[in-house]
């Protein structure tokens, strides 16, 4: 049986990989200033960045519901195995939701926690993708899902402490110290939690300090798929892509723009850099 790829919004992908391989793609919800938006649907990346810059209020961001999945499910189940994969299970409900809605579809239907995040949950779908390729069947991709968590590695860098002391996620003593000294809290993610790596003096350096965290994790990057990603700030980007193409010989460069979800708490301008085996 054909298999249909499914993830949530907490997953940032590359939109060719959603064009070629038809991913559907469930929506979380933003509520900015009491208006509520479809992540990717009601508002762009861009007019989120530029909404973002407006408000001194956090967005908010609500679950992908039971029915939303419920939906999705029952249009493809007779026809195909379904992968949903999902963002951490730990940092949103969207999990609990696909697992209800699963539980009450018939067919044969797989959901995956990627206990992670943004990029470090696209590495899941860019591995499905390719497992999809390779004729593998639902239940044998899974297992290779499974195996490839722990080579899984996202660091990234939000250019500014403001929008993480809004949303309470650093104190307002450390983000005025932070913004005082320039300093760049670089974070990484693994088994669901969020933590503290290091941090960066001057924005020059955060790109070689990406590129430098990363290294410390594989041997070599040859059969390694790397994404970077960034917000609004595609000159940061731009900085990092060079150093990346120039320093790192991978086996395939992804590229993609941090979704609502994530720049909600670390605000419009972030950089990341993520990879797996």
């Amino acid at each position: 049986m054909k298999i249909k790829l499914i993830c949530d919004s907490l997953c940032d992908i590359p939109m060719e990989l959603a064009e070629k391989y038809e991913i559907e793609i469930i929506p979380l919800t933003i509520i900015i200033e009491d208006n509520e938006f479809k992540d990717g649907i009601d508002m762009t990346n861009e007019e989120f960045y530029n909404t973002m810059r407006k408000i001194h209020t956090v967005p908010k961001t609500s679950q992908a519901t039971y029915m939303q999945f419920k939906e999705v499910f029952d249009k493809y189940k007779d026809e195909y195995s379904i992968i949903c994969i999902n963002g951490s299970s730990k940092s949103s409900g969207t999990y609990q939701s696909a697992m209800m809605a699963k539980n009450d579809t018939e067919g044969e239907i797989h959901i995956f926690d990627t206990l992670n995040l943004s990029l470090g949950s696209g590495q899941f779908v860019i591995k499905a993708c390719e497992l999809i390729d390779q004729n593998m069947d639902a239940k044998s991709i899974i297992n290779e899902l499974e195996a490839l968590r722990e080579s899984v590695n996202l660091f990234f860098v939000p250019d500014s402490l403001e929008y993480l002391k809004r949303s309470g996620r650093v104190s307002v003593t450390t983000a005025a110290i932070g913004n005082m000294l320039s300093l760049k809290p670089v974070f990484s993610m693994k088994d669901g939690n969020i933590a503290l790596v290091t941090k960066v003096r001057g924005k020059k350096h955060v790109v070689h300090t990406l590129i430098d965290l990363l290294k410390s994790q594989y041997d070599n990057f040859e059969d390694k798929n790397v994404m970077i990603g960034c917000g609004a700030n595609v000159g940061d980007f731009e900085v990092l892509q060079k150093e990346v193409e120039e320093s790192l010989k991978v086996k395939k460069l992804y590229f993609t723009r941090g979704g609502a979800c994530i720049c909600s708490h670390t605000g419009p301008d972030i950089i990341a850099i993520s990879c797996s085996n």
